[in-house]
């Protein structure tokens, strides 16, 4: 990724938090003010027909009368893969159309990778194949072998800490990866993605565990009456099992249920317990996220006209 400095003096305004936290209704309700335009930070609401299980709320979008613009939802058929990559090229894209019709983008979601992958530095190789050749080579090696097989890659100016990645397999492959890459030219149809940079105002909703559990458990109860099992049995009649099931905790845990392998009550109560871990690993993320960028937090009980003006002077005051 690159970064290339826009004239335009809009900024981005990002609103983020966990899941069942009220994200969207502020969101929209900023844009219905500001005449924003609202891009879903989402790794699940890109999917058509998965609507209920992704949490949608498409009538958030809805101010009296009046349709909120929203972007990077229900853009892809179930099945296909969506990676972060093709967020970065659709987002830059979303934010250069918004100001072009100079309208305010608003970044909205609770997939932190996908927000700080846009906003912050340190996400410019993503563009970066994967090499299944490679990881099949190196697939079995000892995490020292593949410390010294990155170092026979990197050169003097490497700027990479292997310190920090070296007792971690993963990042340690995506490093081998990128170095790889780099110095034998890979040839490969895709490049770096030009995002547009602006001043970036975090804003994330702040909700304590008892209150986002609570939470949790009523939207989640909602789903399942509104139809959230019908959505995944249909699904199911378009989409391998497997493959449905790695879309997420919902997807995963009532497919479960429709072939049998679980209870209904086991169902509803594990999908819960899961959905409640997620929420904690996402406030997790954002802790983490707040040593590298200024995230100003909005407590959940206030008003929502509260939470409205806390953005607006926030953003004035600045």
């Amino acid at each position: 990724m690159s970064q290339e400095n826009s004239s335009n003096n809009t900024p981005l305004i990002v609103i983020t938090g966990p899941t069942a936290s009220g994200k969207t209704s502020l969101a929209t309700k900023l844009a219905y003010q500001m005449s924003g335009e609202v891009i879903s930070a989402d790794s699940r609401q890109v999917f058509r027909e998965m609507d209920i299980g992704t949490g949608k709320d498409l009538e958030d979008y809805l101010i009296n009368d009046t349709e909120i613009p929203y972007h990077l939802i229900d853009i892809c058929d179930p099945g296909q893969d969506f990676n972060l990559y093709l967020f970065q090229k659709l987002y830059s894209d979303a934010v250069k159309e918004i100001l072009q019709r100079k309208n305010q983008p608003i970044l909205s979601g609770g997939t932190g990778l996908y927000i700080e992958a846009v906003t912050l530095e340190g996400y410019e190789d993503v563009w970066i194949p994967k090499n299944e050749k490679l990881r099949k080579e190196l697939d079995g090696k000892s995490l020292e072998s593949l410390i010294e097989y990155y170092k026979t890659l990197v050169d003097a100016t490497s700027t990479i800490n292997i310190d920090g990645i070296a007792h971690r397999e993963r990042s340690l492959l995506r490093a081998i990866e990128i170095e790889y890459f780099t110095k034998n030219k890979v040839e490969t149809h895709l490049t770096a993605v030009d995002i547009p940079k602006l001043d970036t105002f975090n804003f994330a909703i702040n909700i304590d565990r008892d209150t986002r559990w609570a939470k949790i458990e009523r939207r989640l109860d909602e789903r399942l009456k509104e139809g959230m099992i019908e959505e995944v049995q249909q699904l199911l009649t378009k989409i391998d099992q497997e493959k449905l099931k790695s879309y997420g905790l919902e997807y995963r845990y009532v497919t479960s249920y429709l072939l049998n392998e679980i209870s209904y009550d086991d169902m509803r109560n594990d999908l819960l317990k899961a959905i409640q871990q997620f929420s904690k690993r996402q406030m997790t993320w954002f802790r983490r996220m707040e040593k590298k960028t200024k995230i100003h937090w909005i407590p959940v009980e206030w008003e929502m006209n509260k939470k409205i003006d806390f953005v607006l002077n926030t953003i004035e005051m600045n």
